[in-house]
């Protein structure tokens, strides 16, 4: 099924918010390729250089793989579309001297390039910032790291996994040691990953702001520092808020929320729902409709504070309670109670739920729109983007281009003859 939004929905006429803007995309797996594909949502013009033959090492990280026209798996990792949509692909060399001298002339008229090599990594290119910064003062140059340019750990490789752990962030998520399943665990998604590429692409806007904006721009760009555990720590959030006020170190409560009750899962009859009562009027609705409307002046729960400080006592009454009722029944019951209850969907589930489908969140984009990809996966399908900009929504021109499916035309561009461009093909450059 392709769904459209008018978030996706493509429209020749419709404005881009970052038309105009090109982007050098040196970056590769996940926080890196996160930001510059939300700025080609936006309407950059993201230019992604991978490696000739391998490319991003994302391509290769399946299962699941993409599949051809005869439902078989083909070599394409699925991976690699969740964050490469919208862009162009060459394959470029960087180790030879005349992929070198290529990169530079096109960072020269770059408005960004985003990087994720360690510390220091790219000056045997000279496509460090200082080095292309001469070229092109206006560039803003975005390198993500894993601990950041200084400090005892700059020289270290990060992943999101290792900063999870490092960031504290394992040691909330999941069950306390003593119930069953306990134990440190990372979180589902990538997030630190993901939450850098949107820091990242924050960032970025702001410093394109700050070179270019009508009443106070300098006219010139900026190196921006980026950090997974800079990251790390801040999504911390009211967590680490609670930890600097108390000096006292939260730990791991399953999907029980530290500061509210009950704003947490439940066994029902038949599997589970999600309570989310913010508030005492909602704790009181919620009585209501269950036939317990003592419960809301009972000095034990009749504030936010007095139930998350009685929360056994909360749970004694309400564990038996949430049993007596399928998990549609209490969605049926309170969803018209202002009362916040759900599922718990499986991704199929959620992907089937009418209100995804409503928002159009997924939407199937053609391989082969733009001519042939070079391989034979005809329908790429992704979620859509959850911007909603009126008069500038972000348009999914394109699906997450085949390993140097533009090489010939970006290079083209610029002007370099298809019998040069065949010469580097033949040599390894291209």
């Amino acid at each position: 099924m392709t769904a459209s939004s008018p978030a996706s929905t493509p429209a020749a006429s419709r404005p881009s918010a970052l038309a105009g803007i090109k982007v050098l995309d040196l970056s590769r797996v996940l926080a890196g390729p996160w930001a510059t594909q939300l700025l080609a949502d936006l309407g950059a013009d993201v230019v992604k250089v991978e490696r000739p033959v391998a490319g991003d090492d994302t391509r290769h990280w399946g299962p699941p793989f993409l599949k051809d026209a005869a439902g078989n798996d083909t070599r394409e990792a699925s991976y690699f579309t969740a964050c490469n949509r919208n862009k162009r692909s060459i394959t470029v060399d960087m180790a030879h001297p005349e992929g070198q001298a290529l990169l530079r002339r096109m960072a020269a008229e770059a408005d960004v390039v985003v990087e994720n090599f360690k510390v220091g990594g790219l000056q045997q290119y000279g496509l460090d910032y200082d080095s292309l910064k001469a070229l092109n003062p206006r560039l803003v140059y975005c390198s993500i790291t894993g601990f950041g340019q200084d400090g005892p750990y700059a020289e270290r490789a990060g992943y999101d996994l290792m900063v999870q752990a490092m960031c504290g962030l394992m040691s909330i998520t999941g069950h306390a040691d003593h119930e069953p399943g306990g134990g440190p665990l990372k979180v589902g998604v990538a997030v630190i990953d993901v939450f850098t590429g949107l820091y990242a692409s924050n960032a970025i806007l702001a410093a394109l702001h700050a070179r270019d904006n009508a009443g106070h721009g300098t006219g010139e760009g900026q190196y921006i520092d980026m950090a997974l555990l800079d990251v790390g720590m801040a999504v911390l959030a009211n967590q680490a808020a609670g930890y600097l006020a108390t000096d006292k170190a939260p730990g791991r409560a399953g999907n029980i929320h530290p500061s509210l009750a009950p704003y947490q899962d439940f066994k029902t009859r038949d599997g589970n729902v999600l309570l989310a009562i913010g508030n005492d009027g909602q704790f009181a609705r919620f009585c209501h409709a269950v036939g317990h409307p003592g419960w809301a002046q009972d000095a034990r729960f009749a504030t936010n504070t007095a139930r998350v400080q009685n929360r056994s006592d909360l749970l004694m009454l309400m564990t038996p309670l949430m049993q007596t009722r399928g998990t549609q029944d209490w969605i049926t019951l309170l969803e018209d109670k202002a009362v916040p209850c759900g599922p718990i969907n499986t991704v199929a589930q959620a992907f089937e739920d009418p209100q995804v489908q409503a928002r159009g969140l997924r939407v199937d984009l053609p391989r082969w729109k733009d001519g042939y990809a070079g391989d034979s996966v005809a329908t790429i399908s992704t979620v859509a983007s959850p911007l909603r900009l009126s008069a500038t929504p972000p348009v999914l021109r394109h699906a997450p281009p085949a390993l140097g499916q533009h090489t010939d035309e970006v290079l083209g561009e610029w002007g370099i003859a298809p019998e040069r461009i065949a010469e580097w093909r033949a040599a390894g450059i291209v």
